[in-house]
């Protein structure tokens, strides 16, 4: 997937910010270096005047300079000793004044030698491409550890708190080892049963992990590409285009509550599309549907379901509407 020049601008703006403050940083513990301890200003002086003549000496040319350099070398290394014994003695690391970078692969800068971009880039840009997609991840609250398996009726054998409990160790490890060709899932049960909640657990691990990920409603997800299909010429076609772009190459994209959206020739058209398109690119996605495996058959084309059959692994969520548990329980 190409990048967007958008999300790739606010991604670097975000690295820079973060080289400023190191700079920053780095400067101050210079400025309390010197302070403490006498001379020290004065050696790195030295050093860097004969980095700069060590270098000048290995580009000239004409006659040979081996004893120069070596003499050079031994000071420059006598020098550096002294400098951190110094160090030592005021109680500060050797390393104190050197340049700070939060990434030693690149540092800083975004990109490798190489010109491709940097792992930590690329994070930034994929934290910015989440932010745009995911708009349902709106509050802090949906994490692994706040998950109660209490609220699932228990009993003697296949209770529904035995099989959520199966499916919650399942839905954590997917997000904690996800990766490139991690497989489909269908996260499928009726209203209340935690579907959303267990897929925004999902969206935060794998976007905290550097992965791109798109969180929408089947609703919002199906109605940008009929807005980008016919209103193309129209900024908010441009818009919506480029939303489905990135439905389309995204790490994972999770489409919430598919059964919800207004059910039309169009939308199944889209739906497929979605599907398909993210099959062929070797792209991760999930569903969740409130919708039974014959309402599923009714809603959907045979295509559709012979790939959401064929190439997602099923997952079965059980027991009664959570929020009506609670308010029996007054929680």
């Amino acid at each position: 997937m190409a990048l967007d020049g958008k999300y790739l601008a606010r991604a670097r703006e975000k690295l820079e910010q973060r080289r400023a403050a190191n700079m920053q940083e780095q400067q101050r513990r210079e400025t309390d270096a010197y302070a403490r301890v006498p001379g020290l200003r004065g050696i790195d002086d030295t050093l860097r005047a004969q980095m700069i003549e060590l270098l000048g000496l290995t580009m000239r040319h004409g006659s040979d300079h081996t004893d120069e350099l070596r003499a050079l070398e031994r000071e420059n290394l006598d020098l550096q000793a002294q400098r951190a014994e110094l160090l030592t003695e005021h109680g500060l690391p050797i390393d104190c004044t050197d340049e700070i970078f939060t990434c030693p692969d690149c540092r800083d800068t975004g990109y490798l030698r190489s010109g491709q971009p940097c792992r930590c880039l690329m994070k930034l840009y994929n934290a910015e491409v989440t932010a745009d997609l995911s708009s349902l991840l709106q509050s802090e609250g949906e994490s692994f550890e706040r998950f109660d398996l209490t609220l699932y009726d228990d009993a003697p054998g296949d209770s529904p708190r035995k099989q959520m409990a199966q499916t919650f160790t399942f839905c954590r490890a997917f997000a904690q080892d996800f990766e490139p060709g991690s497989p489909n899932l269908l996260l499928q049960g009726g209203t209340g049963l935690g579907k959303t909640f267990l897929s925004a657990c999902i969206a935060r691990v794998v976007s905290a992990r550097g992965y791109s990920v798109a969180y929408e409603s089947a609703g919002a997800a199906l109605g940008a590409f009929e807005t980008a299909k016919f209103q193309r010429l129209s900024p908010e076609g441009e818009q919506a285009a480029a939303r489905v772009e990135q439905y389309l190459g995204c790490d994972l994209m999770i489409l919430d509550d598919l059964g919800t959206e207004m059910i039309s020739p169009y939308s199944v058209s889209a739906l497929y599309t979605l599907i398909n398109t993210r099959l062929t690119r070797g792209k991760t996605t999930i569903i969740s549907t409130n919708c039974s495996d014959v309402e599923l058959h009714r809603n959907y084309t045979p295509q559709i379901l012979s790939r959401i059959e064929g190439e997602y692994q099923a997952l079965p969520f059980a027991g009664r509407d959570i929020r009506q548990v609670r308010k029996e329980r007054g929680l």
